[in-house]
C-alpha cells in the first residue's frame, strides 16, 4: 500500500481514480477550470496535469525524426514541437488550476518532464509525481523526482522488463519509499485488444509494488477489467466534451463517463471478495427456500407415498429432492397434514 495526500492506495482500498487534464483545455484556462469542476462533481479522487513546455521536450525542428508518422490516427504528420505547443498547459495556469482542484477537495499533482518542471512543482507543493511512459528511460529524471521523498507513479507503456526494473531500482535507490507502477499501452487511442491486462499480476510480482492502469482505450471497460486483475489506481484522460475536439479528446472520458468509472470501479473492487466457495452471509434467508420433499395434500396412515401426495417444492426443511426415488411406494405411518416437511419418521 502507498498513500498520497493521506489517501491510501492498495488492494485493501477502493481504486484511486485519477483524471488526466492533459491538453483538453484546448488553450483556454476557463475551459481547464471547468474541467476541474466537472472532475470533482464526477467523484474522481485526483486531478493530474502534465508540466512541460515545448522547449523542455524537444526542439523546433522539421526533420522526419521530429514528425509524427503520417499514419497516426490523431496527429499524423505534425511536428513534435507544434504538437506540444498545442497540448501543453502553460505554467502560469498551474497555480489557479491547483487552487481550484484543492478547493474541491481533489488531490492534484503532475507529470514533470525535465528538472525545471520538478523544481517548479516543488514550489506548488505537489503531493506526488507521475513519470510518463516515454520518460521511463530517463533515469536521471526518475531519481530527481524520487529524491523529493514524494510518492512516485511510473507508467510502463512501451517498456521492457529490463527497463521497468531499471526505473524501479533508480526510484528506490534515490529514496522513493512509496511507488506505484502502471500498465499502459502508449498508443493514442489504444485498442482494448492490446491492453494485455493478464500481465498485471506479473507486473505486481516483477516489481513488488502497487499496480494500476493508465488507459487510453475508449470507454471504461478496460479499467474495470483491470480492477479484477489487481489494479489499485486508474488514470484516464478527461474532457468536457469529445465533440469539442482537441489533441486528446478522441480517447478521453466525458464527465458522466468518469462518474460511471468512479462508481463502477468501486463496485468491481467490492465484488472481488475472497477466494472461497460457499453460501454468503446474505444468502442465509435464501437457504430456507431451497426445494425439499413436502407432503402436498392431507394423507391417512397406511396410504402409500406417491407423486400425488409428495413433491419437491420450496421451502427447505424436508428430505432432499433426490430422496424421492427412495420414498415412493412406502407407506405413511400416521395421518399427515398438507404442508408437512417429509421426514423418515413419517413413513
Amino acid at each position: 500500500m502507498i498513500s498520497i495526500a493521506g489517501r491510501p492506495i492498495g488492494p485493501g482500498h477502493p481504486p484511486f481514480v485519477v483524471a488526466e487534464l492533459s491538453g483538453n483545455h484546448n488553450g483556454s484556462l476557463e475551459r481547464a477550470l471547468a474541467i476541474v469542476d466537472a472532475v470533482a462533481a464526477a467523484g474522481a479522487h485526483a486531478l493530474k496535469l502534465q508540466t512541460y513546455r515545448p522547449d523542455t521536450l524537444t526542439v523546433d525542428a522539421d526533420g522526419p525524426a521530429f514528425r509524427v508518422g503520417d499514419g497516426h490516427a490523431l496527429w499524423g504528420g505534425e511536428t513534435l514541437y507544434r504538437l506540444f505547443e498545442r497540448a501543453h498547459t502553460p505554467w502560469e495556469w498551474h497555480e489557479p488550476i491547483f487552487e481550484r482542484a484543492r478547493a474541491h477537495g481533489l488531490i492534484v499533482f503532475s507529470s514533470p518532464f525535465d528538472p525545471t518542471a520538478v523544481e517548479f512543482l516543488e514550489k506548488l507543493d505537489v503531493p506526488a509525481y507521475k513519470i510518463a511512459s516515454s520518460e521511463i528511460v530517463d533515469l536521471p529524471l526518475i531519481r530527481l523526482a524520487a529524491g523529493t521523498g514524494k510518492p512516485l507513479i511510473i507508467s510502463t507503456g512501451m517498456a521492457s522488463t529490463g527497463e521497468i526494473h531499471a526505473a524501479v531500482t533508480a526510484a528506490r535507490e534515490a529514496g522513493c519509499a512509496q511507488l506505484a507502477v502502471l500498465s499502459c499501452t502508449a498508443s493514442y487511442p489504444a485498442s482494448p485488444a492490446e491492453s494485455n491486462l493478464r500481465a498485471l499480476p506479473l507486473l505486481a510480482a516483477l516489481t513488488g509494488e502497487v499496480v494500476g492502469v493508465s488507459d487510453h482505450t475508449p470507454g471504461i471497460g478496460v479499467p474495470l477489467a483491470a480492477v479484477a486483475l489487481g489494479a489499485c489506481l486508474i488514470e484516464k484522460h478527461v474532457t468536457a466534451s469529445r465533440a469539442d475536439g482537441g489533441v486528446d479528446a478522441a480517447f478521453s472520458l466525458e464527465p458522466h463517463e468518469l462518474a460511471a468509472l468512479v462508481t463502477e470501479s468501486e463496485r468491481a473492487w467490492e465484488a472481488l471478495g475472497s477466494p472461497v466457495i460457499g453460501p454468503r452471509a446474505s444468502e442465509r434467508e435464501g437457504l430456507r427456500f431451497r426445494r425439499s420433499l413436502y407432503v402436498v395434500r392431507d394423507v391417512r396412515a397406511g396410504e402409500p407415498v406417491s407423486a400425488a401426495n409428495v413433491r419437491s417444492i420450496r421451502p427447505a426443511g424436508g428430505l432432499p429432492p433426490d430422496a424421492a426415488r427412495d420414498v415412493m411406494g412406502r407407506r405413511f405411518v400416521r395421518d399427515v397434514p398438507k404442508g408437512t416437511p417429509l421426514s423418515w419418521d413419517l413413513i
